[in-house]
């Protein structure tokens, strides 16, 4: 007999509201699905998708249990990444320094998916306070890919995708600061969701760069991230500052035609390096895009080979700051270190040092770097200006009267553990995705077919606050390609 879990979100909220089935089924069973995926009982690797998990089920359902019988997410199991603040459950960021952190608060998304009835079952992997694009720099093991567990689920929100891409749950949150939900989606062949910046409150979430941080949504299909998207998204003047005072329109939508819409393919996102398998799974998105009756025009953003070099200044310049918190006097992990003469640096140098990986540390240190007297100007100052460019090229093209644009995920489908050991190799991952964020745009990765088995995703970039319009065209790609975008 099937599950409610290899379903849709609706058809689940839909069980659960007519008494068909009890959310406290549908989380054990979750749960229940964590633990199998962990056992190793078949062959496999654990998929180690979670650090932490809600085994007292009863009452994680009883803490989303009040208000309407109708709510949009009744009886829905939905994972967090670990760096999303919660009450019951610890928040680690997948670090040594916060390994026993509880937050004494809530974030406020994880307010607005308990009002609206989902049942929060655990917490996910992901690389160290969010910086990575493999989830191989969590202090806890990786993460892995569901779809051959010899290879990454991507990053930094892996952990969360490869939930969603198992079955575990039909839905996810994560956050995105250079890709980091579109690039595990896209590797783990599911849908993931950045909203503009401001859509969705960052309030409860941890910080690494605050000017590019988002919380993110995946899905199994658009109308399962559809679903969520809208129950997070909203102003929150109370909490977050950077939260824009703009209501959402509702993103879901029954799929339909894109007759009048222009979709643009960027030359700068084909270019000659890319996979031609990748290339080719996109195009066959672009006609299916006119297949329903979109326009395709070729269109160019001149200043995207410089969005990585930017971000890679912007990013850490930020995260050096924010991290300088982490110190071993306000909370989290504390080193005790003899020094007759400095006690209190010793503890602090001892605290950071065993408490923050290599990358953190790495990234700390090029920001501090960055942002020091004398590179200031010829660094951050630049990298802005470079960041104030990318927008213009977006500007230029949507006032042109392109609607959204198409372009590959990733560069290739998912690597191998290990295969990727150069730090700006690595990096270069992120290259068709940090544009969104440095430009503050709505973008989403949705499954396009597969290369091998591997999963390949096209991503979908729209105007800032233009969210509707971006999932009208995820819809009918989703309904045009059919089974085609889960298999070749």
């Amino acid at each position: 007999m099937s599950s409610r879990l290899d379903g849709s979100v609706g058809a689940l909220v839909d069980a659960v509201q007519s008494g068909a089935a009890s959310a406290l089924d549908v989380a054990t069973e979750s749960i229940a699905r964590i633990r199998a995926s962990d056992s190793g009982t078949a062959g496999d690797a654990p998929l180690n998708a979670f650090v932490s998990v809600d085994d007292d089920v009863q009452s994680a359902v009883a803490a989303s249990s009040g208000g309407s019988a109708a709510r949009a997410l009744a009886g829905v199991p939905i994972a967090l990444k670990d760096n999303i603040a919660t009450l019951r459950l610890r928040t680690t960021c997948g670090s040594r320094i916060l390994e026993d952190h509880v937050s004494p608060f809530e974030a406020t998304v994880v307010g607005k998916l308990r009002a609206a009835g989902a049942t929060i079952i655990g917490k996910t992997t992901l690389d160290e306070f969010a910086m990575g694009s493999s989830t191989e720099h969590s202090a806890f093991g990786p993460a892995r890919n569901p779809h051959d567990r010899d290879r990454v689920p991507g990053g930094s929100s892996g952990g969360s995708a490869a939930a969603v891409a198992a079955g575990i749950c039909q839905v996810a949150l994560g956050s995105e600061t250079g890709g980091s939900v579109r690039q595990p989606a896209a590797f783990c062949g599911i849908v993931g969701v950045k909203p503009s910046y401001g859509r969705i409150s960052r309030y409860g979430l941890v910080a690494f760069a605050s000017s590019l941080d988002n919380i993110g949504v995946f899905g199994r299909a658009v109308d399962d991230a559809a679903r969520v998207f809208d129950v997070v998204s909203g102003p929150d003047a109370e909490h977050d500052a950077t939260s824009a005072a703009v209501e959402p329109e509702t993103v879901q939508q029954e799929p339909g035609r894109l007759d009048g819409v222009v979709l643009g393919l960027p030359a700068e996102y084909f270019p000659d390096s890319l996979d031609p398998a990748v290339r080719d799974r996109v195009m066959r998105a672009s006609v299916a895009a006119r297949a329903r009756g979109a326009e395709i025009r070729q269109v160019s953003l001149p200043h995207t080979a410089l969005a990585v070099p930017a971000y890679y200044v912007i990013a850490p310049a930020e995260a050096s700051a924010n991290l300088s918190r982490y110190d071993g006097v306000r909370f989290g992990r504390r080193v005790k270190e003899a020094s007759a003469r400095d006690p209190l640096r010793a503890m602090y140098e001892a605290t950071r040092s065993e408490g923050f990986g290599p990358e953190v540390t790495r990234r700390i240190l090029l920001g501090t770097y960055v942002l020091s007297a004398g590179y200031y100007d010829a660094y951050y100052r630049r990298a802005m200006a470079v960041r104030d460019r990318i927008r213009a090229d977006f500007a230029s093209v949507f006032a042109s009267g392109v609607h959204a644009l198409l372009t590959p995920t990733t560069p290739t489908p998912a690597f191998k553990f290990g295969a990727i050991s150069d730090p700006y190799e690595m990096y270069m991952t992120d290259v068709f995705t940090v544009t969104a964020n440095l430009a503050e745009l709505p973008a989403m990765s949705v499954p396009t077919g597969r290369i091998s088995g591997l999963p390949v995703g096209a991503q979908i970039i729209a105007p800032r606050f233009a969210e509707r319009a971006m999932f009208r065209v995820a819809y009918a790609l989703e309904a045009e390609l059919g089974g085609e975008a889960h298999t070749g």
